[in-house]
């Protein structure tokens, strides 16, 4: 694919997996997520990565270094520099997080499917 043109906020929405790549360029990528109540990314740094989020919907609480904290509602963006530890949490007790996020340069390999985060935490320790 030369680049991807579709329908991002819906696409967004219908997405039940955790993780789901959909376009992987030479200097970006973007990948929908959706994250299950209560459940989280878990804390991590990209060290070369800057990262941009977009909650399409429900709440999410960004930690950046382990101690700043921001709550982020649907069509708030967020970015994360290069260098970041970050967790995402889906603050709902009850409904999902649904977002997407455009990773610079890209962080997983092209056509990445993760159905659940148990799927891909074990693919990130393969």
């Amino acid at each position: 694919m030369t680049g991807y043109v579709g329908p991002i906020e819906k696409t967004t929405l219908k997405n039940k997996y955790f993780r789901r790549v959909l376009f992987t360029g030479k200097y970006s990528q973007l990948v929908v997520m959706c994250l299950q109540p209560r459940e989280e990314i878990g804390n991590e740094v990209h060290p070369n990565v800057d990262q941009f989020f977009r909650l399409e919907e429900g709440k999410a609480k960004f930690v950046f270094d382990g101690k700043e904290e921001h709550l982020a509602r649907d069509g708030d963006a967020v970015v994360v520099p290069a260098g970041t530890y970050h967790n995402v949490i889906n603050a709902s007790a009850t409904k999902p997080l649904k977002l997407y996020t455009i990773y610079s340069p890209p962080n997983h390999p092209d056509g990445t499917v993760h159905k659940t985060k148990a799927e891909a935490e074990a693919a990130e320790h393969r």
